[in-house]
């Protein structure tokens, strides 16, 4: 039975070739996409969820509040780790998470002391924890006791991958005991742990002991002992005990907070919080400990288009199939003359869908890696096609086989085992004249495809032209040519000033200034200030940039009252924007000159106003700002046109990192242009549009191929009518326009019901920018006309082709 089964589904295939391609293609298409997307939203979801007790570990975080701003650290005061550990009951794990200030990263020197050391620049993955963290990771002991490889001073447990680029000629057994230094502290290698398998946002790969801090200047530098103030290489994991409840857990953590902080503080409030652990890789509002954030709109916006892309699939595949449905007639009243059953039928028919489908998605895993190339852009660091054999990826593949051989093929089996065989085997024709009930399907079905298109194409022409708007509005200051890189923290003044000296004498270099950021950047720097204006005293939350005197022209930031600031190691003026004037509550931005702000505590003269200009992206709105005259460790660089005479940028960046090395050669040289800073803030948003791009690409593809499936089914079974009309009289522009006057109705239909849809849905995306463009009429006119067009084309290949044919051809057997 099985085996008539599948020959009589081979040689349907195979008799209806083109048909058959076009599901197919039109099927795997929609499957490979949906594999790659379920890979990826299967893997950003797998995230530490493979802890024991996953559920009992959290992450303690910061919030604050201050004049309505409110502000998330993952970073919490350091010496809290071991309050919590002595005073709040229900806790059974305390695993701190330190790491080096700065950049987190350290010179590894291999052996120390060894006449044939070597160095091993800016490692990463370094961290300061106890033996707890291993364990609550799941680490495999390979070398070394667990119970005290972490709890003395100067102890450093390796992983595997480590221990072999660090020691490559000694065997495991042998590494423990052998010397590293790590900038300044030299430690002894304790143990070997396997390196972790696992998908997880923890991947550190050296772990030093944290009694080590306590003897290094690292315990001032990472502030063990402040609880004032907190940075983000201080984080804090804890897991509590299985009676615990979380809010009690919360409450005793703020209350040693309080205990300890001081009453008079920079926040108005500050609250420590447990997030679960699985929400870290989610929560962008704690950024922390090199996780990478995972933006679950996005992912759910994913799961919509796989979920679109499937659907076209097996529109097309109804639509194809029941518009075949009369000429497969004669082939069910066969069937059921002979003995055929309904049951025996839809499996038939059924099973020819499950080939189909089966062949389809063969098709789209051979494809993937190819497709996981051209989704670069969205893959996530860590996702190979390995990952499509997890069992749980091979149960996602094998319930889309059954799923959109379900959704595709159930109706068509209904709709070709319901005939009656003596209606069929009397006159086929009957057949064909009561399928209108299905032909309006088709047409709904052909609607809804074209309102899918017709939806990305006008969605992604908005965020299209919203992300050229951001890319290319007038932030308020100078931004082509500029480039900044930073020089090492402890740099003496005179130093950066000799070293200003020096860039500038290059010729390819414009001017250059030292300063702080560059006028807008990601996150932001906040300063403490108020104004008393005799009644009240007001506390905007205020920016705060400063550079040198080069820096408002170098960034072409006119000063529009007073004058800038005069350099000074103590701070004596400042210069505000327009937006702090006007929140303190002057008209004329030059009232606000002589007038004084409490800075930190001290009277400060307002001595100039500076123009406004956006110190963030265009999501948030002018904020007020303050400006001081003061040098910093960024350098801002404006580069000669690339265009005036034989200028070469690359040559003039080459001999600023030679200048950089000759001054700071222990330091890195990383330069970023403004342009490319600014497109930075825009990451998220680009990387909608790309995706829109493609499943835009995508849908129309698969429209189009179900839109010329349908017409060559209607021109073929529409052949004696075309001859006959045309013996008639008809022209071969009248014919076309009879032919093809249906569908374009169809697609009228569905750019009707799209236009609203696709305007609601990129107004409520459009509501994240406080700056946006608008919504112009000639977006939907250019989709409308532009799919139009191509569905135009389309049809006019084939209908011109039906309506030129000699009608003699066609009428010869009547």
């Amino acid at each position: 039975m099985l085996q008539n089964y599948f020959v009589s589904t081979w040689r349907n295939l195979w008799r209806h070739k083109f048909f058959s391609l076009v599901n197919i293609v039109g099927l795997a298409i929609g499957i490979s996409s949906s594999l790659v997307i379920a890979m990826i939203v299967h893997y950003e979801f797998s995230f530490d969820q493979f802890q024991l007790n996953k559920d009992r570990i959290y992450r303690i975080v910061l919030d604050t509040k201050r004049d309505g701003f409110e502000g998330h650290s993952a970073a919490v005061p350091a010496p809290l780790a071991l309050a919590a550990q002595g005073e709040i009951t229900g806790i059974e794990q305390v695993i701190p998470i330190y790491s080096f200030p700065g950049d987190a990263k350290a010179d590894v020197e291999v052996p120390a002391g060894s006449v044939n050391k070597k160095t091993f620049k800016k490692q990463e993955s370094i961290i300061f924890t106890n033996s707890d963290y291993l364990a609550l990771m799941g680490y495999k002991w390979l070398v070394g006791n667990p119970a005290i490889a972490l709890t003395q001073p100067f102890q450093v447990v390796l992983t595997k991958s480590r221990a072999r680029i660090y020691f490559p000629k000694k065997d495991l057994q042998d590494v423990p005991g052998s010397t590293l230094r790590y900038r300044d502290i030299e430690v002894s290698v304790s143990g070997v742990v396997d390196d972790l398998e696992k998908i997880t946002d923890f991947r550190s790969k050296e772990f030093i002991s944290l009694p080590t801090l306590e003897k290094t200047s690292l315990k001032d530098d990472l502030m063990l002992n402040v609880w004032d103030d907190w940075m983000g290489y201080s984080n804090l994991l804890v897991k509590i005990s299985p009676q615990a409840q979380p809010s009690q857990i919360e409450q005793g953590l703020n209350t040693i907070l309080a205990k300890h902080s001081k009453k008079e503080h920079f926040f108005s409030e500050l609250h420590l919080a447990l997030q679960p652990l699985s929400t870290i890789h989610f929560d962008e509002r704690y950024q922390g400990m090199d996780i990478r954030i995972a933006h679950k709109p996005t992912l759910y916006g994913l799961i919509a288009i796989a979920g679109f892309l499937l659907l076209l699939g097996c529109i097309n595949y109804v639509n194809l199939s029941t518009a075949q449905a009369s000429t497969r007639a004669k082939e069910v009243g066969i069937r059921k003359s002979i003995g055929g059953n309904k049951k025996q039928l839809v499996v038939q028919f059924l099973g020819e869908t499950f080939f189909l489908t089966t062949f389809a998605t063969v098709l789209s895993i051979i494809i993937i890696p190819l497709l996981l190339q051209a989704f670069s852009a969205f893959i996530p660091e860590g996702l190979t096609f390995s990952f499509l054999g997890y069992p749980s990826m091979l149960f996602s593949v094998l319930l889309i086989v059954l799923l959109v051989s379900v959704l595709a093929g159930l109706y068509p089996a209904f709709v070709l085992s319901s005939y009656n065989p003596i209606q069929v085997l009397k006159n086929q024709q009957l057949v064909s004249l009561g399928q209108s009930r299905q032909v309006l399907l088709r047409k709904g079905l052909t609607v809804s495809q074209f309102i899918i298109a017709q939806f990305f194409v006008i969605s992604t022409l908005i965020i299209s032209k919203q992300i050229y708007f951001v890319l290319h509005a007038d932030m308020g200051f100078a931004k082509e040519a500029i480039l900044t890189f930073r020089t090492p923290r402890d740099t003496i003044a005179t130093h950066r000033m000799q070293f200003k000296q020096r860039l500038q004498a290059i010729p390819g270099i414009a001017s250059v200034s030292n300063g702080f950021l560059a006028p807008a950047t990601a996150g932001g720097a906040f300063a403490n200030v108020s104004y008393f204006n005799g009644n009240e005293e007001l506390k905007p939350t205020v920016h705060v940039r400063w550079g040198d005197d080069d820096f408002l022209d170098l960034y072409n930031i006119p000063i529009i009252a007073g004058r800038n600031a005069i350099a000074s190691d103590s701070l004596t003026e400042i210069v505000v924007n327009e937006q702090f004037a006007k929140e303190i509550g002057f008209r004329q931005p030059g009232e606000a000159l002589g007038q004084f702000l409490k800075y930190n505590d001290k009277e400060v003269p307002i001595v100039g106003i500076v123009k406004n200009f956006h110190t963030q992206n265009l999501h948030a709105q002018l904020a007020p700002l303050i400006f001081q005259n003061r040098w910093g460790d960024i350098f801002h660089v404006k580069l000669r046109s690339a265009h005036s005479g034989e200028m070469n940028w690359q040559k003039t960046i080459s001999d600023m990192e030679e200048l950089f090395k000759e001054n700071y050669p222990d330091g890195e040289f990383n330069y970023e242009f403004m342009e490319d800073s600014i497109k930075k803030f825009y990451e998220k948003e680009q990387a909608t549009a790309s995706l829109l791009n493609w499943a835009t690409g995508l849908t129309i593809l698969i429209s189009c191929l179900g839109l010329l499936g349908l017409v060559l089914y209607t021109t073929n079974i529409r052949t004696k009518e075309v001859g006959i009309r045309k013996v008639l009289g008809a022209s071969i522009v009248q014919l076309v326009s009879l032919l093809a006057k249906d569908f374009i109705k169809l697609i009228l239909i569905a750019f009707i019901v799209a236009s609203p849809l696709a305007w609601w849905a990129a107004h409520r995306w459009l509501d994240n920018f406080a700056y946006k463009t608008p919504i112009g009429w000639w977006v939907f006119l250019v989709s409308g006309l532009g799919m139009l067009l191509l569905a135009v084309l389309l049809l006019s290949v084939q209908t011109f082709k039906a309506a030129a044919a000699n009608p003699v051809n066609s009428l010869r057997d009547e």
